[in-house]
């Protein structure tokens, strides 16, 4: 079996809390552009932007992953670090990484850690496994359903 580590090292763990989330079949890119947003915000205000786009209420910017997508009106004034009008809505993949924040607020609870003082320090996805598989078909063909997971990693310190 293989053993599991963070990509971040050397953290108080006093004052850190941790969650990961193995196998998540999301896509890649959008959990990266997420990942990107959140990554030093408050926990709070981290989960209150998903479930803004859980509704469509507010996009995601997207800052790497970004060819033929379309423009979105209020993007750059909100997300004045992207400097992209660029975004989406990517709900799937919000409903994951929101399910991963509550986790790790309940982390943070039982180390006895302020949840209103808790900010994002690392947020990472990884490419999972890739999954080959084969749906037979009519007359000796096959058509391919093939998936790739995702890992997303955590982590929050008390300011």
């Amino acid at each position: 079996m293989p053993t599991w580590h963070y990509s971040v090292k050397k953290l108080d763990p006093q004052r850190t809390a941790k969650a990961m989330l193995w196998d998540a079949d999301i896509s890649l890119k959008e959990s990266y552009e997420i990942l990107k947003v959140i990554r030093g915000m408050k926990l709070k205000e981290a989960e209150k932007l998903l479930e803004d786009v859980i509704k469509m209420k507010v996009p995601i910017p997207y800052v790497r992953y970004k060819l033929s997508i379309a423009h979105k009106r209020g993007l750059s004034e909100r997300f004045p670090r992207w400097k992209s009008p660029i975004g989406r809505y990517p709900v799937k993949a919000a409903k994951f990484i929101l399910r991963l924040l509550k986790n790790v607020e309940n982390n943070a609870e039982v180390k006895d850690l302020d949840v209103d003082r808790l900010v994002i320090i690392h947020a990472a996805a990884h490419k999972g496994p890739y999954l080959k598989r084969w749906m037979p078909r009519a007359f000796g063909r096959s058509t391919p359903k093939f998936r790739t997971l995702t890992h997303l990693e955590v982590v929050v310190k008390e300011v």
